[in-house]
């Protein structure tokens, strides 16, 4: 047989590989990522909530709702799980990117994504994706302009990054900001200027001038990733006044009320069972010190999801606008359940005198910073209303507790109002028309998104890059559930965090609590999922041999995952 490049002219193959390639993207929908933080499963209106989402809730309508999505359970291993596809661990963010682990020990620790995972951008790129993120990075341990960027997103596979190094900061002076490969500030940035800087708006504008620039330079149809990392809701306690005075009056009467009424609508939506029990009230709105300061944290909580579900809104009118919007898959998630933390909810003790303005090119790379950027102190506790600029405070335990209705524990933890999450999916030209507005009930996990990806960008994923070997997927695409159909996972899915362990099989959830400082762990709990997903009847005593067999599988997947050795118990030890 005569072989095809012996007779074939050089310009007709360049012919074949550019009609394909055209021919191919053309084919791949545009992908957009959107990811919240410290927000619980009953935070946003389609999930059982009173706060207002109305840009989420029509996604949610016209697409698909999974009511048994995972996340790990705190916002760096949750970020390194979702961009790379893997269990934080196997990615080399079991814990936080902070830290003094002995990497050599404990491989699985190491602060920073390691070079056995890939991030989304980079598996897209090759398949002809241009790459965008706007928001919260958290991957990498240095925010410094000095020192490596190696884990920088501009060098794990983005084209254009605009947002914040760093998991943290105020809302109207972010630390760490940064464009591209530069940290910069909100008055030193020649390419965004907005009258009054408010970050979530910040990140929601930076994303429409992505997808607009893409759009006008674009010149063979390639299609988008953009990765969209709000830090709504996380504290501080930030928004804006015309947003927070929309909640006048929503949450005087205190936590029970909110949680009752989350209950009921999370029913009549069919997200729970009738059946399950709630979990316990935390708090006692009766011997509440400061009713109207914790009126006013939760007021503010809501306003901060209110924002960003407008920026939402603007994402999607500009995918409207410019004719991507029925080809563009759109996910939404949170990063980790609402959080107990106590952030700035002391009363101040030698509060600092004013300093001078910061210049306008002097970087805030403080989390929680002692001044505002015009040199006023940053106040806190039950003395001070949340919500400026000159505050910095947490909304606390106990609305967090409303947050995760109707599940248990927190932020941290592995029970299910540590790890619940929605995940709407929203996909005209991809979802079946009549699976909109439906419920997935499949337990599900972040690994699952980069296989989803993978699968549906017509995208490969590499088994090797620059001599190193790149750890296989663990997750499942979940397009099977698109056309109505079930995702099929063959293997458990598996926690830990600070030594807090859990497995989901089936049915059938093991979880149990760890202490960091001594590595100490409480026996196994054993939970049947479909009769009490709220965790309130432990059935280990029941079936000791399931427990046992659970464990077994947790073991052998924290020794093959670098979750063993762990350095809860060796911390600081080199």
């Amino acid at each position: 047989m005569t072989k095809l490049s012996s007779w074939v002219p050089a310009w007709t193959f360049a012919l074949i590989f550019v009609t394909s390639a055209s021919l191919f993207a053309a084919d791949q929908p545009n992908i957009i990522v959107i990811l919240s933080d410290d927000m619980g499963y009953s935070d946003i209106g389609c999930y059982g909530s009173e706060i207002q989402t109305p840009t989420l809730d029509t996604l949610a309508d016209n697409g698909l709702r999974f009511s048994q999505f995972y996340n790990t359970a705190r916002c760096c291993p949750t970020r390194a799980s979702l961009l790379s596809g893997l269990y934080p661990h196997q990615a080399g963010i079991g814990h936080m990117v902070t830290g003094n682990y002995d990497i050599s020990k404990f491989p699985g620790f190491q602060m920073g994504l390691n070079q056995r995972c890939q991030t989304i951008a980079e598996v897209l790129k090759p398949a002809g994706y241009t790459t965008y993120m706007t928001g919260k990075w958290h991957v990498c341990n240095n925010i410094r302009p000095e020192g490596t960027k190696k884990n920088w997103p501009r060098q794990r596979g983005f084209d254009h990054f605009y947002g914040t190094i760093t998991g943290a900061g105020s809302f109207y002076d972010p630390a760490a900001l940064c464009r591209d490969n530069t940290l910069i500030t909100p008055e030193n940035d020649p390419e965004y200027q907005p009258e009054l800087y408010y970050y979530t708006d910040a990140i929601g504008d930076n994303a429409v001038r992505f997808l607009k620039q893409h759009h006008e330079q674009s010149t063979d149809d390639n299609p988008f990733f953009l990765y969209v990392a709000f830090t709504a809701a996380h504290w501080p306690m930030h928004a804006l006044p015309e947003d927070i005075a929309k909640y006048d009056g929503v949450y005087d009467n205190g936590f029970t009320e909110i949680r009752e009424n989350r209950l009921a609508k999370l029913k009549q939506l069919g997200l729970i069972d009738a059946s399950w029990e709630m979990s316990q009230q935390a708090g006692d709105w009766d011997k509440v010190k400061h009713k109207e300061w914790e009126i006013h944290n939760m007021k503010v909580y809501a306003a901060m999801i209110d924002r960003m579900d407008q920026n939402i809104a603007k994402i999607t009118a500009s995918l409207k606008e410019s004719g991507d919007f029925d080809n563009t898959v759109i996910f939404f998630m949170q990063d980790n359940g609402g959080c107990a933390e106590g952030v700035g909810r002391g009363s101040d003790k030698n509060l600092p005198e004013a300093r001078p303005a910061m210049a306008s090119d002097e970087l805030q790379l403080d989390i929680i910073p002692k001044f505002t950027r015009d040199g006023r102190p940053v106040r806190h506790g039950p003395e001070t209303m949340p919500g400026a600029e000159d505050t910095y405070i947490a909304y606390g335990r106990d609305w967090a507790n409303v947050s995760n209705t109707p599940f248990r524990e927190y932020k941290h933890w592995v029970h299910e109002g540590g790890i619940s999450t929605p995940l709407i999916v929203h996909w005209p030209k991809g979802i079946d028309a009549e699976q909109n507005g439906k419920l997935d009930h499949t337990p599900s996990h972040l690994i699952d998104i980069m296989a989803t990806c993978v699968d549906v960008g017509k995208a490969s994923y590499p088994e090797q890059v620059n001599g190193n070997n790149i750890t296989p997927l663990p997750g499942v695409s979940l397009a099977a559930a698109f056309t109505g159909n079930e995702i099929q996972r063959k293997t458990p899915i598996f926690w830990e965090h600070e030594a807090n362990c859990a497995v989901r099989d089936g049915k059938w959830k093991i979880v149990r609590y760890g202490k960091m400082g001594t590595g100490k762990t409480t026996p196994w709990e054993l939970y049947d999922m479909e009769a009490d997903r709220t965790e309130q009847h432990d059935l280990a005593s029941q079936h000791p041999e399931r427990v046992q067999k659970m464990a077994n599988q947790w073991q052998a997947w924290a020794e093959a995952s670098d979750v063993l050795p762990w350095p809860w118990g060796h911390l600081g030890k080199k």
